[in-house]
């Protein structure tokens, strides 16, 4: 499926957001816009707010903050592929969780001695 040729005038911020996948249905849009986890431009905004292209908006979601900008509206939920050409992504790349230097055992190897578990818990400190 693809874009209309023909872009609406104004779309209200909620419905761009369900209408680019952000949000999986358009009443968790409405609810984090009214959570105030949405901001455009840096200011919280309300679900009725109209979206222009060029403007910037900040999703706030389980502790990192997605950065989209703008440039295309839709008001209608499309395809994957399609719904990439109307919004560039500036989120940064989340932080990756450093992995604890814990030592493997073998598969099959049986269960640690006690002489393993103490090795195992000097190293976790």
């Amino acid at each position: 499926m693809s874009i209309p040729s023909s872009s609406p005038a104004n779309v209200r911020v909620d419905a761009w957001l369900w209408a680019i996948r952000a949000y999986k249905t358009r009443s968790a849009a409405t609810a984090a816009c009214r959570a105030g986890h949405i901001r455009i431009n840096g200011n919280p905004v309300k679900a009725s707010q109209s979206v222009i292209i060029g403007d910037t908006i900040r999703v706030r979601e389980s502790g990192w903050e997605r950065i989209i900008e703008v440039r295309r509206l839709i008001a209608k939920r499309v395809g994957a592929e399609a719904a990439s050409h109307c919004f560039t992504d500036h989120t940064p790349p989340r932080p990756v969780a450093p992995k604890l230097g814990l030592p493997q055992r073998d598969r099959g190897a049986g269960r640690p001695t006690k002489k393993d578990r103490r090795d195992m818990e000097k190293l976790r400190g």
